[in-house]
């Protein structure tokens, strides 16, 4: 079973920055991607970025383009996601996620592993 502990959340002020960070461990899989979802009360669960560590290609959701960035160490198993230019709408419990795929997908059904999540606020 793959494990998945994230860190990094907490408060900031629009405008701001934040670093999520999470730690992988328990892979068996010759490919895997690594992925960073949000969800916000009474809204739908979003992708927010993936990537291979098959090839490193990389993925983000709309809302998320030109501030955030995702990146993983040389370790290959802490995926860290930079995000800056924070908005109010960014708020939310921000989940890792793991998948046995090569592809750096947003798909939420192809991910059969998640972390327990870490708030983010943005808030003045």
């Amino acid at each position: 079973q793959v494990q998945l502990v994230e860190s990094g959340g907490g408060l900031v002020q629009p405008g701001g920055s934040l670093r999520l960070s999470c730690v992988a461990s328990g892979f068996t899989s010759d490919y895997y991607a690594v992925a960073w979802f949000r969800q916000a009360p009474g809204k739908e669960r979003e992708g927010v970025s993936c990537i291979s560590f098959t090839d490193g290609t990389t993925n983000y959701g709309d809302s998320v383009k030109g501030r955030f960035t995702i990146s993983r160490d040389g370790a290959k198993n802490t995926v860290y996601l930079q995000m800056n230019g924070l908005k109010r709408e960014d708020t939310a419990t921000y989940y890792c996620a793991a998948a046995p795929t090569p592809i750096a997908t947003l798909n939420p059904r192809r991910f059969p592993s998640w972390g327990q999540g870490t708030q983010v606020t943005v808030s003045s």
